[in-house]
């Protein structure tokens, strides 16, 4: 009877509880406007709070349903460029508008871009086709980028105009096209303060050199007076050129930017070369020492950062540190952690360049079991001593990224780490193109993995394929929830296909599995077979749409 009252529509708010889970799932929640009237209401707003960023479906439609609801004004402009065809009802079932939450302005740019080429070759392939729109004349370049200006405006103009409750919003600058585009909205948002004012999540990305414009800075010092709701900001690639003395400009008006919140619980700082001083101290304010929960580094090259035992002796509430291939960490830095007289909370310690072993091995004694997630992404180096470390003194490690370093000198100890932390390790990434290394692995690997892991990559050189027979058999009592696959000679064989039916398809120990350099092409195109698997229950992926990247998982968590 409940199970019939909650297909009929009888339970909304337990309807709405369940589709909340498949927040991100696009596919599903297509297939949940199709059930009735309830559902559909309710899938549709988490389909278009940020449709710019869908990958599924790939259809840059949307864009036209948008423009639908432009003002006669912009309708005059946007006449000067194309001809509607008056398909579309006068009335839509819903204001898609008014439920955009998150905004990326690079990502907008790119979706304009992407749909006008879509109109263009609809418009030169079938002239006289039933599009939506169609270009008066094909555009120049110039003709182009002011076509494109034009959407990107009326498009902003659009959700102020709906009064939207904008969530987060990224504002990213990959190239100097991206600041020409962000001028085109800046005088909108400076005369539309609600606009921003609300927002949770502030992304900033300067990846270009010319941040010190003058309009970043008016934006910037806006955001500053006209919003003090954010709890999450990252702020990447903080880089200047060479020429350029003066950073501690931009510094001060972050550290503005920062200090005028009244809920910040999370900062990224990421891709720093510069001395770090105002934005580490912006930390100790009353706001921050008591409301601040994650500090995340990410690419940030502590040479000149000398405040962190001054900034982490006032946070009374910092839950969790990430250091994310980060540089110069060496006895001048653990230096610096060991006199912060507060438990140095480190959960995340990912590292790229290795030049001191001792100050690492320090700071791994120093974070004990407040560590989870562990790796090595830089070149080969020696890391006995930071495995020995970390088997000694962190058993509670979730993520393990070995993608670097495995040789025969430390990988029993490698195989020793995983046994360590099984009770809690989820995700698992090892990568080596040493040939032996890998034939190694694969066949000991199965006998030391836990019961259950969330995800496993293995990225190998795989030579024989026997051994990747091997790992399956030896791996058949371990569910695996996302299983990736690659072999880097891409060693054709066939021959393995049966022991994958047997040990994966047929014992369901996998729900989601990708095989890339196996067969002739990625498994995911391999239509028979990915059928085979269905009957098993088991979604066979891409090899890129299943990959995890570590710093999207670290960050979002």
């Amino acid at each position: 009877m409940a199970c019939s009252k909650f297909f009929s529509g009888d339970l909304p708010e337990l309807i709405n509880e369940v589709m909340q889970h498949f927040h991100c799932d696009y596919r599903t929640l297509h297939s949940c406007i199709l059930v009735n009237r309830l559902w559909c209401r309710l899938a549709i707003p988490l389909l278009w709070e940020n449709p710019f960023s869908i990958k599924f479906p790939k259809n840059y439609r949307f864009i036209e349903i948008y423009l639908y609801n432009l003002n006669d004004e912009d309708k005059a402009k946007l006449n000067e460029y194309i001809i509607y065809n008056d398909l579309f009802p006068s009335n839509t079932l819903f204001n898609y508008s008014s439920f955009i939450q998150r905004l990326e302005t690079h990502k907008i740019v790119n979706s304009i871009d992407i749909w006008v080429e879509t109109v263009k070759t609809a418009t030169t392939k079938v002239p006289n086709s039933d599009y939506f729109i169609r270009f008066r004349n094909l555009l120049s370049y110039s003709q182009m980028i002011n076509f494109t200006k034009l959407i990107y405006k009326s498009l902003f103009r659009i959700f102020i105009e709906n009064k939207v409750n904008l969530h987060s919003f990224e504002f990213r600058l990959l190239n100097n096209e991206d600041l020409k585009y962000f001028d085109e909205i800046l005088e909108l948002i400076l005369q539309n303060p609600n606009f921003i004012c609300n927002i949770k999540n502030f992304k900033l990305d300067f990846y270009m050199t010319n941040i010190t414009n003058d309009n970043i800075i008016r934006f910037l010092s806006f955001l500053s007076s006209n919003c003090n709701s954010i709890s999450s900001v990252h702020l990447l690639h903080l880089l200047f050129p060479s020429y350029y003395n003066n950073f501690s400009i931009i510094e001060k008006i972050l550290s503005q930017l920062i200090n005028s919140q009244k809920n910040l619980q999370k900062i990224l700082l990421g891709y720093s070369d510069f001395p770090l001083y105002h934005l580490p101290l912006s930390l100790k304010n009353p706001n921050c020492s008591n409301k601040l929960k994650t500090i995340i580094f990410y690419y940030v090259d502590f040479k000149n950062v000398t405040v962190l035992n001054e900034v982490f002796n006032q946070l009374n509430v910092l839950e969790s540190i990430h250091i994310i291939c980060c540089y110069s960490l060496d006895s001048r830095f653990i230096q610096q952690i060991i006199n912060i007289t507060k438990p140095f909370k480190l959960k995340s310690l990912l590292l790229d360049e290795i030049l001191h072993i001792e100050p690492l091995v320090l700071l791994i004694q120093k974070s004990g079991d407040y560590l989870e997630n562990f790796g090595n992404e830089g070149g080969p180096q020696s890391l006995v001593q930071l495995f020995e470390s970390t088997i000694k003194y962190c058993n509670k490690i979730k993520l393990l990224n070995l993608i670097s370093g495995l040789n025969n000198e430390n990988i029993n100890l490698v195989f020793s780490l995983i046994e360590n932390v099984k009770q809690n390790l989820n995700y698992l990434f090892l990568e080596t193109y040493d040939i032996k290394i890998s034939s190694i692995i694969l066949q000991n690997l199965g006998q030391v993995l836990p019961d259950n892991l969330e995800y496993l990559s293995l990225y190998f050189d795989i030579n024989n394929i026997n051994d990747l027979e091997v790992f399956l058999k030896n791996s058949q009592n371990t569910f695996i929830k996302k299983l990736l696959i690659r072999n880097e000679m891409n060693e054709e064989s066939e021959e393995i296909f049966p022991y994958i039916k047997e040990y994966i398809m047929k014992k369901k120990k996998v729900k989601y599995l990708a095989i890339l350099g196996i067969f002739d092409k990625d498994l995911f195109f391999l239509k028979d077979k990915v059928e085979e698997f269905k009957l098993y229950d088991i979604q066979v992926l891409s090899y890129y749409d299943l990959f995890v990247d570590i710093y999207n998982l670290i960050k979002d968590d």
